[in-house]
């Protein structure tokens, strides 16, 4: 049985046009998501190193894509590049705030001794390769905002004394950054002891809570510290 909106008003079956508009407005959002899958799952892929859990991040930004107002939308590939890449990093978080990923050749006594080799491999890689895919793809300064602000949830006011910058100045950088990992520009060569440096940085203030280390290594890499400081 069919069930009709009928404008009461006007007296007109509103129903053909409703379903039509909505239907074609699905039929755009799902192919617009279908041509930038491919993308976005080697994104997650890179972030996570792990197509179970780079696979479940596409999901996630499906359905964010559907909750959408799609018709403010400047730029859907952009949009859909962002989703992704905050999602997969919260991921990396996420298990960063549960002690399970707290593992390096380097660190093991944090390692948590219930983990399994296997898990510890797959923490240890997953965030090496986030980072990695921060310092080959930001400026330092944006990378120390990005970090301190969508990592550790630094107030700007606290990123702007660390980095030397105004407020305002804070959150610009976090919002290039953000631009930055949409478009997945990676130029960058990455030193592999400034990147081992940061991962272990990571791991003791991911551990800990105790993000001092971490904080005087990005203003020295964004230049506001002289090194060994």
């Amino acid at each position: 049985m069919n069930i009709y909106l009928v404008d009461v008003e006007r007296g007109r079956d509103t129903s053909s046009t409703a379903v039509r508009s909505a239907t074609g407005e699905l039929d755009r959002a799902t192919s617009v998501f279908i041509d930038a899958r491919p993308g976005l799952l080697r994104i997650a892929r890179q972030i996570l190193g792990n197509t179970s859990d780079a696979e479940d991040v596409i999901q996630e930004t499906w359905l964010r894509w559907l909750g959408t107002d799609r018709t403010v939308v400047g730029s859907p590939s952009a949009l859909l590049r962002t989703t992704t890449v905050r999602l997969a990093i919260n991921v990396v978080q996420s298990a960063w705030r549960r002690r399970e990923s707290c593992s390096s050749p380097w660190l093991l006594d944090l390692v948590d001794g219930h983990a399994t080799p296997e898990a510890v491999a797959e923490q240890q890689d997953a965030v090496e390769r986030a980072v990695l895919l921060l310092m080959e793809t930001l400026t330092p300064t944006q990378r120390a905002a990005y970090l301190l602000r969508e990592g550790f949830g630094h107030p700007y006011v606290r990123i702007s004394e660390l980095l030397g910058l105004s407020v305002a100045n804070a959150r610009q950088q976090v919002s290039r950054a953000q631009q930055r990992l949409a478009a997945d520009r990676r130029r960058q060569p990455v030193d592999s002891v400034a990147h081992r440096r940061l991962v272990q940085a990571f791991f003791g203030a991911a551990r800990s809570g105790d993000v001092e280390r971490l904080e005087r290594i990005l203003a020295t890499d964004a230049g506001r510290l002289p090194a060994g400081r």
